[in-house]
């Protein structure tokens, strides 16, 4: 009997909590389904595998579960490429999880591979991409990831872009294609690659080049059980693989400041299709009519469009602005970032923007909830800079979290500027 993929996955993802074997047949059945001949099925089954089984287990941080990750995903990747066998996957994985320091003294190239989502790119990935300029003066540096991120960096003269977008959403042969296209770019070249634990590999699963030029950071094990944040553990990783004491996260964008002016809070209420990130309503239209009765000028990323373009129109209908005092931004993220930097405050949800206000040191507000565990809570808590207040919020009722949000706002805003 066949049962429905979100089955499978919770069959899995259940025993894998438990740190129990990870059931073989629900197993192949949630792959078959992953691979289907049909682009429907195999589409809607590898959203459930990555939803549901893979991302759990990843944002978990627990290391026991990095082994039991590694063990689904090298079966799912061969069951995707035969060529490439679970258990040679599995044996290459416990080499380069080791910790390994470079000694190449010169390399030509330096690959730094996105993480793929736009946080994690500011927080972990431009730590990679400082540390190689410092230790490889001389080299070429390649950001591998999409054009969307490379914009978070190309007004820096020494990052290249290496092209190379990721299918998310898409079937899992689809987004394993990524690393295959990465593979044999690099066949070319005979640079170092620095993964931070990135997508495009799988999370280092997928072999893209010799083992000797391969230095990856398994960001879901190193610090164990430590409370550090991620940005703090991948210094300390390229502190140990880079001999680099002083490596930074930045942005370098290009694009300038959408609303320049005083006053300015800029404001997301992105989740990144997880509701439970969100609190509900009426905390967004409390929230945005609080932050216009403080005079504060305000923009708003809608995102892309749909569920969350729509939140943020409710806001505003409720908030009371005056004519020109909420503007709202559609589009590219580079531009919302480099208007987050020039901002007095920024106010959001755990999400992108919260990396980059504490990257460039704008005082920021963080409504963190829907974590799946403690530690992942830890981890990714914005680091930087300047001042920040994290909210970490355990019961989602609007009223008490919009309470805390106006006191910090409130202590941000007395700070002198």
């Amino acid at each position: 009997m066949t049962h429905q993929p979100s089955e499978l996955a919770s069959q899995i993802l259940f025993a894998c909590q438990r740190h129990q074997p990870v059931p073989s047949e629900p197993l192949r059945q949630l792959l078959s389904l992953a691979n289907h001949i049909d682009p429907v099925i195999a589409t809607a089954a590898s959203i459930v595998l990555f939803r549901d089984l893979v991302e759990p287990l990843s944002d978990s941080f627990e290391p026991d579960l990095c082994l039991a990750y590694a063990g689904i995903f090298s079966s799912a990747i061969e069951s995707a490429l035969p060529d490439l066998p679970a258990a040679h996957l599995l044996q290459r994985y416990q080499s380069i999880r080791a910790m390994r320091p470079c000694r190449e003294s010169k390399v030509s190239d330096v690959i730094v591979l996105s993480r793929v989502t736009l946080g994690a790119d500011v927080a972990v990935t431009s730590l990679m991409l400082d540390a190689a300029k410092k230790r490889f003066p001389s080299a070429r540096i390649h950001f591998a990831g999409s054009a969307k991120a490379y914009e978070l960096f190309n007004a820096d003269p020494r990052i290249l872009h290496l092209r190379l977008p990721y299918a998310r959403g898409g079937a899992l042969a689809d987004r394993l294609s990524a690393g295959l296209e990465l593979r044999d770019l690099l066949q070319n070249t005979e640079g170092i690659v620095i993964d931070p634990d990135s997508r495009l590999t799988q999370l280092g699963l997928l072999p893209v080049c010799g083992l000797d030029r391969y230095f990856f950071f398994e960001s879901r094990s190193y610090g164990a059980d430590g409370p550090d944040p991620i940005g703090k553990l991948a210094q300390d990783w390229i502190r140990e693989t880079f001999s680099v004491d002083d490596a930074k996260a930045f942005i370098a964008p290009a694009a300038k400041p959408l609303f320049p002016g005083h006053d300015l809070a800029t404001l997301s209420l992105g989740v990144g299709d997880n509701p439970a990130k969100r609190i509900p309503d009426p905390f967004e239209q409390d929230l945005l009519r609080h932050l216009v009765r403080l005079g504060l000028n305000v923009f708003i990323d809608q995102g892309t469009g749909g569920e969350e373009a729509d939140r943020v129109q409710r806001a505003i209908q409720s908030a009371g602005a005056r004519p020109g005092q909420i503007q709202t931004w559609r589009g590219a993220f580079a531009p919302f970032a480099a208007t987050i930097a020039a901002s007095r405050l920024y106010v959001g949800y755990d999400s992108a923007g919260q990396h980059v206000a504490a990257t460039c040191g704008t005082p920021l507000v963080t409504l963190f909830a829907g974590f799946v565990s403690p530690r992942m809570f830890h981890r990714w808590s914005p680091r930087g800079p300047g001042p920040m207040e994290v909210i970490r919020v355990e019961n989602p009722d609007p009223a008490p979290v919009l309470d805390q949000a106006k006191a910090r706002i409130a202590k941000l805003l007395a700070l002198p500027r």
